[in-house]
């Protein structure tokens, strides 16, 4: 029998999306590296090809709701098989989180929209890690704000 996290990994491997970044070099926005050493180059295609989520919430960098689109990042490390227990998050400008992945992916969407239009690498793009800061108090303390890194371009997964 095939375990759900398995089907949906293989779709997701043999989808048009994938082929596209792996094979006519469209741009990579984000690697991910699990913890078995291979490393994921995913384009914004690839990242829409995975199951969608998105919410309005407020920032402490933004004025007024956002509209966050993306994927959660629980979705995203079982689609690409991942099951290491320590996640490190690296941006563009060489900001790092290092966090166990059971305190650091409840909640993550890894956002590739805000207020449904691409960000650009100026704007905290092209890729935001964020949480629904307006949903719950949780969401509003200082590891959970350092932990919202934008200019996401890395995740490492180990064990």
């Amino acid at each position: 029998m095939i375990r759900p996290a398995a089907a949906l990994l293989a779709a997701f491997l043999l989808s048009p999306a994938v082929c596209v970044a792996q094979e006519t070099g469209e741009q990579v926005i984000l690697t991910v590296v699990t913890e078995d050493g291979t490393h994921h180059e995913l384009s914004r295609a690839a990242l829409e090809a995975m199951p969608q989520a998105g919410f309005s919430t407020n920032t402490i960098w933004t004025e007024g709701p956002q509209d966050f689109a993306g994927v959660m990042l629980d979705v995203l490390l079982e689609t690409l098989g991942a099951e290491g227990t320590h996640i490190t998050l690296g941006a563009a400008n060489g900001y790092r989180v290092d966090r166990s992945a059971e305190a650091l992916v409840d909640g993550a969407l890894v956002s590739y929209l805000r207020n449904g239009a691409p960000m650009t690498l100026r704007d905290k793009g092209p890729v935001w890690l964020v949480y629904n800061y307006d949903s719950d108090p949780a969401y509003r303390t200082e590891v959970i704000y350092a932990n919202s890194i934008w200019q996401l371009d890395r995740i490492e997964i180990t064990d």
